[in-house]
């Protein structure tokens, strides 16, 4: 359920960590190198004051950055914490990357192509 705005979260991270909008842009730019994604200032800006949600992307990205869950960050009764995962495990973390950054280079109807194969594999009983 829904009990917050990402808005909101952003504020109360600001506040309890003391970050500005500048801070929480530098701590993003790892990961906006990492997975082909752009964070503007007036993007950021406009999260923060609620005039704009961020895409699944750059919620993804903000969420690395802050350490914190996407979906607490989308205002979710979520904990805050994000769930650890297993680091490099076989160089999935790394294929990973790799995959995000060729699929953000996908137009939209090829991602939706992309999608509809994947999900075709996983329902394959084989």
């Amino acid at each position: 359920m829904k009990i917050s705005s990402t808005s909101e979260r952003l504020k109360s991270l600001m506040e309890s960590r003391h970050l500005r909008q500048v801070d929480i842009l530098e701590k993003c730019q790892p990961y906006c190198k990492q997975y082909g994604v752009q964070i503007k200032k007036n993007a950021l800006s406009e999260y923060v004051n609620g005039k704009n949600e961020p895409g699944q992307h750059k919620l993804t990205v903000l969420g690395l950055a802050l350490d914190v869950s996407e979906a607490w960050l989308m205002g979710y009764d979520v904990p805050m914490e994000r769930r650890s995962v297993e680091s490099n495990t076989d160089g999935q973390e790394q294929r990973s990357a790799e995959f995000v950054q060729l699929f953000n280079r996908l137009s939209e109807e090829q991602q939706k192509m992309l999608i509809a194969q994947i999900k075709g594999i996983l329902s394959d009983p084989k």
